[in-house]
């Protein structure tokens, strides 16, 4: 059976002789799609289909409830089929953040998503989700060197480079495992957060884990699809600092320390952006994403060249943009 029959048939049996529509309402980087159900009253609803021999919801629907507990704006699960990979949610609208920021509103819509994140965040125990561990890390970092160095620059690192990339990663993880540890969402970020009533609604959760504080605020900040100034990203980081520290996370006392990692942080995150940016072309026949690549190699540069630590990593960029396919746009 095909799974949009199954959807159908699905809602059917909810909402037996009701009239009612289907239509996209979007999709992402996996199996995942969700449909908006309209019904002739106006309402709507949600409906996710996650197959599930690739899909697993029940990460979704634990994680939905830690945020409803938070007191953060997540859909709500109305109806669930766990063995098909169906849920039916509450509609939160369809103006994302990325859809609706620009240079006059970002200021009031990233103090309503930082307000949201201290809630998460403060709503936080270190048995309720899976750890961001260094193995995790690790297989993280392991992307970049295989799926976007050597499959998508075709030219696997020489020894002395992989000897350098280690070095660099070693020293981020001694960084990223030493921070406090909080909730983290894992991809808070302007696609998936709405602007609604109770704002922001937050969605795509279900890869939530218990790790480093700073992930969740640079992930918002420096994110695939929309850039901002260094300026404004450091007020914003300033902003989230002042109020993580008001409500007694366990944020650094000194400003300094807490932005250099937060840019750590943001290292890690975005060597793994561009593993699984190239791994989904040429893997998972998903081509677009490439084009944001330039984007995160940006960020990675910056960092790198900010940090002694971190310079084999700036030279390594360097060596590898010589042989760079341009994609999108340039470095």
């Amino acid at each position: 059976m095909q799974r949009l029959e199954l959807v159908h048939q699905w809602l059917a049996g909810l909402f037996p002789g009701r009239p009612l529509t289907i239509a996209p309402a979007s999709a992402d980087a996996s199996f995942r799609r969700y449909f908006r159900v309209s019904f002739d009253d106006g309402s709507s609803r949600i409906v996710m289909d996650a197959p599930p021999e690739h899909e697993d919801c029940r990460p979704f629907v634990k994680v939905a409830g830690l945020l409803h507990g938070a007191g953060v704006h997540a859909p709500e699960i109305l109806a669930q089929d766990l063995a098909r990979g169906l849920l039916l949610l509450s509609d939160l609208g369809s103006t994302a953040y990325i859809d609706a920021l620009n240079d006059g509103n970002a200021d009031a819509l990233f103090r309503d998503a930082l307000d949201a994140l201290v809630k998460w965040q403060l709503a936080s125990r270190p048995d309720a989700l899976p750890p961001y561990d260094e193995a995790l890390l690790r297989r993280e970092l392991g992307l970049f060197p295989e799926w976007y160095v050597a499959r998508h620059l075709g030219t696997p690192l020489a020894t002395e480079q992989q000897a350098a990339l280690e070095g660099v990663q070693a020293t981020l993880l001694r960084n990223l495992l030493a921070q406090p540890c909080v909730f983290v969402h894992r991809d808070y970020m302007p696609r998936n957060l709405m602007v609604c009533e109770d704002n922001p609604g937050v969605l795509d959760f279900q890869d939530a884990v218990y790790g480093p504080i700073s992930y969740d605020v640079i992930s918002l900040f420096r994110d695939a699809f929309l850039g901002w100034e260094e300026e404004r990203i450091i007020d914003w980081s300033v902003r989230y600092w002042e109020k993580a520290r008001r409500a007694g996370l366990p944020v650094e006392g000194d400003f300094g320390d807490f932005y250099r990692n937060l840019e750590w942080m943001g290292l890690q995150r975005h060597l793994k952006v561009l593993g699984i940016f190239a791994r989904l072309n040429y893997r998972d026949g998903k081509p677009k994403y490439l084009a944001d690549t330039p984007r995160f190699v940006g960020y990675v540069r910056h960092v790198a060249t900010r940090y002694a630590p971190l310079a084999p990593l700036a030279r390594l960029l360097d060596e590898l943009e010589l042989r760079a396919p341009q994609v999108g746009y340039t470095f």
